[in-house]
């Protein structure tokens, strides 16, 4: 989490000679989440970021910015079983993601076992993969850590309504593309450096 993110909120909500209660009144929220951003335990979406701004009066990329600001490298990983979908899409990942630790994995059980270990940032979820389907394996993965994006990959445009009831960021057909990530990318719940110059994930 950004503690630049957390200190500068504080910063500009105090030069504005607000309270936390007139922050959270202005924006919708209860006072207990704006604590929560100004203590970094807690850092608000995309959506959240903008409306901050427009309180704060300031650039909402630059706050962004700090919002993704942070010291951790980013774990992205790419769950396929199918072998040819991960030689093809992890090379894609990587050159969009340049600070991310990307990995790829055929079978779902050891996504999980990662997931434990290491903070998930963004997965692509094949849907279907054999006995536990990329549905399944999307909601294990948000109880393991909430703030993961998952964006689904599939052949088939028929899995698009069951794909957005699991709380998934994204959806996108097959094959893996430079232009359908990017896309994605715009579109994920929990923002994070995606490296590059000036590359974020918003």
């Amino acid at each position: 989490m950004s503690m630049l993110f957390a200190e500068t909120l504080k910063k500009l909500r105090m030069e504005k000679g607000l309270s936390q209660r007139d922050m959270a009144d202005q924006l919708y929220v209860t006072r207990p989440t704006v604590a929560r951003w100004e203590n970094g335990t807690r850092l608000p979406d995309v959506a959240m970021i903008s409306r901050l701004a427009k309180c704060l009066d300031i650039d909402a990329g630059t706050l962004l910015s700090l919002a993704t600001e942070s010291d951790e490298t980013p774990n992205v990983i790419l769950v396929d079983d199918r072998k040819i979908c991960l030689t093809g899409g992890l090379p894609v990942l990587e050159a969009i993601l340049p600070t991310a630790s990307v990995m790829g994995f055929t079978r779902p059980s050891e996504a999980i076992e990662y997931a434990k270990t290491n903070r998930i940032a963004l997965a692509f979820l094949d849907i279907e993969m054999g006995k536990m389907s990329g549905l399944e394996l999307c909601r294990t993965l948000l109880e393991i850590n909430p703030r993961t994006n998952v964006v689904y990959l599939t052949a088939y445009s028929d899995y698009a309504i069951d794909a957005w009831s699991t709380g998934a960021s994204g959806f996108m057909l097959k094959p893996i593309t430079k232009e359908g990530v990017l896309l994605q990318l715009k579109n994920l719940r929990y923002p994070f450096p995606a490296g590059g110059t000036g590359t974020w994930t918003n």
